[in-house]
């Protein structure tokens, strides 16, 4: 099992390939890898939805699973080579 780190990651350390832990208040912590990021599509400030934010990263959890995420809600494992 990862090791637990209560460090968040800087965005820039963030990149497709990048395997985290997904950890948010409601749901199980979950491992897996960043397919995508979404950061050109956050600013919803001229899009008129701020009641529908887009979260910026896409991760594939081990089980198979898609999810889409925050900067805040992962932790980096390690990356890929």
């Amino acid at each position: 099992m990862p090791e637990k780190s209560d460090r968040k990651p800087e965005p820039r350390t963030l990149t497709v390939g990048t395997r985290v832990l997904v950890r948010r208040k409601t749901e199980e912590t979950a491992s897996g890898v960043i397919v995508e990021d979404y950061a050109e599509l956050t600013d919803t400030g001229e899009r008129g939805h701020d009641w529908a934010p887009v979260h910026r990263w896409a991760v594939a959890f081990d089980d198979g699973r898609l999810v889409f995420a925050d900067t805040a809600d992962l932790t980096v494992v390690s990356r890929r080579t």
